[in-house]
């Protein structure tokens, strides 16, 4: 399907993994979590327990991409186990929110954090909040407003399709050189937080006098864990680009487990860095706790060297989205009549031209709306839904052919996919309970909810738009 080259190699593969995923969640999520979980031990927990969880989903969505080593990834894996609806169902949501609307939010984070090395134009307070798009249930959006991030953001979006659309090899090196300055910023960042005399262990034994108990404690547990599950999303895109993987039956396993290693590590080292400089009461009431933390153990040289890291993390994580996401709108458009042009590869540079473009197109759309953010909370409990039927698809593969010839087995089967699964289950069921209380009191994250499952829905008439016109 895919006349798309294998050219990417274990180098590549693993930078893809570990830069797509450490982006801005772990610098901006771990103030929040604190103030959920009141205690220095428990954020690290959470953190590990996260990526551990998570590293349960990548093996066992590691053994499909051996499998079927497709461009397209989990769409290919639910065409496969459960038909081709379902799949078209899963890659609408990716293209209307999944995918372009976490790489407006990743990309709007970087140029964000890039004005602070020059100044940006804006429109006038008035002006910006002159023109409002009000959406029901959604809330407003205004266009205007931070009118200069949102143009950088768009040039972002732009430069970095750009460089894919005409070479998949200087993409994937751009990714490998800011991947390795990012661990190696990281690296010297967490050595200088830790060496730090403004910073001490007896923190970690502090507690909040909110830390909560009992059921409480539980629906904290899993409100910090949906924040650390954000810090590691992206960890399936590496299945994405499967077919254009050399030797992906031993690359994508290795560079799956190897890249989520790296961000385990990377991110319990991090948060226990800003545990040892700060109290968790200095935590929990932090906007920005890296910044806060560099600010308090090397002055303004410290802050600014954390503003800069997360413009390299951030333009990491966005070059890597925007490289892997393309591939399932590709993979989506190739299957199905009504978007076919987007399965084109390009005769010249070998890659996924239209679908990149495509997916560059409704980017912008959400940029200069603003409400990528707004989306990306909404489909938290469909997405997670998803993760959950594919690791359960190992299972339903294993059942219908347990004989069948695997390149690559999850180790510790059938508990290591079962155990995600189950944990993924007792995840939705303790967020729509949650969510439900919240609502009662006045939230909005259950309608956001039950907004996504609808965003989702609607990709049904297109499907049978979409049949229909093949059969005809």
């Amino acid at each position: 399907m895919s006349g798309l080259r294998r050219t990417l190699g274990l180098s590549s593969t693993i930078a893809i993994v570990a830069g797509g995923i450490i982006g801005s969640g772990v610098f901006m999520k771990p103030a929040l979590m604190m103030s959920q979980l009141g205690s220095p031990v428990w954020l690290l927990e959470v953190w590990a327990l996260a990526g551990i969880i998570t590293l349960f989903g990548a093996l066992s969505n590691a053994e499909l991409a051996a499998q079927f080593p497709e461009t397209g990834g989990q769409y290919v894996f639910f065409q496969k186990m459960y038909g081709d609806q379902f799949a078209y169902l899963y890659g609408w949501a990716a293209f209307a929110v999944f995918n372009t609307a976490g790489n407006a939010s990743v990309a709007y984070v970087c140029a964000t954090y890039l004005g602070y090395f020059f100044p940006l134009p804006h429109f006038s307070d008035t002006l910006s909040q002159s023109v409002v798009w009000h959406i029901p249930f959604i809330g407003d959006i205004l266009p205007l407003d931070n009118a200069g991030v949102k143009l950088l953001t768009i040039f972002l979006v732009l430069l970095l399709t750009w460089l894919n659309y005409y070479s998949l090899g200087r993409s994937a090196a751009l990714q490998r050189l800011l991947t390795w300055i990012k661990l190696l910023a990281i690296v010297l960042l967490v050595f200088g937080l830790f060496t730090s005399s403004q910073g001490t262990f007896g923190h970690y034994a502090e507690k909040l006098t909110t830390q909560p108990t009992g059921w409480a404690a539980l629906a904290a547990w899993m409100a910090a864990l949906s924040g650390a599950f954000w810090g590691y999303d992206g960890w399936n895109n590496i299945t994405f680009i499967a077919g254009e993987i050399k030797d992906p039956r031993r690359n994508i396993p290795i560079s799956l487990f190897a890249g989520l290693l790296i961000c385990i590590v990377v991110y319990v080292l991090l948060n226990a860095s800003f545990a040892y400089v700060l109290s968790p009461a200095q935590m929990a009431g932090s906007t920005w706790v890296a910044s806060d933390a560099a600010l308090a153990a090397a002055g303004k040289t410290g802050a600014l060297v954390i503003t800069l890291l997360v413009v390299i993390a951030t333009l990491g994580a966005a070059n890597g989205n925007i490289l892997s996401t393309a591939r399932v709108t590709f993979a989506w458009g190739a299957s199905h009549t009504a978007f076919s042009w987007a399965g084109n590869v390009h005769p010249r540079f070998n890659t996924p031209g239209n679908a990149l473009w495509l997916n560059a197109a409704w980017t912008i759309v959400l940029i200069v709306s603003g409400s990528f953010d707004m989306l990306t909370d909404m489909l938290i409990f469909v997405s997670w839904f998803f993760y959950g039927m594919s690791v359960f698809g190992v299972i339903l593969l294993r059942q219908r052919n347990p004989q069948g010839e695997r390149s690559y087995r999850v180790p510790g089967y059938p508990w290591v996919p079962l155990i995600f699964v189950l944990f993924t289950g007792a995840f939705l069921i303790i967020t729509l309970v949650t969510d439900v209380q919240q609502y009662l009191l006045g939230g909005s994250r259950l309608i956001h909810s039950f907004l996504g499952v609808g965003i989702t829905l609607a990709g049904l008439p297109l499907y049978y738009l979409s049949k229909k016109r093949k059969s005809d």
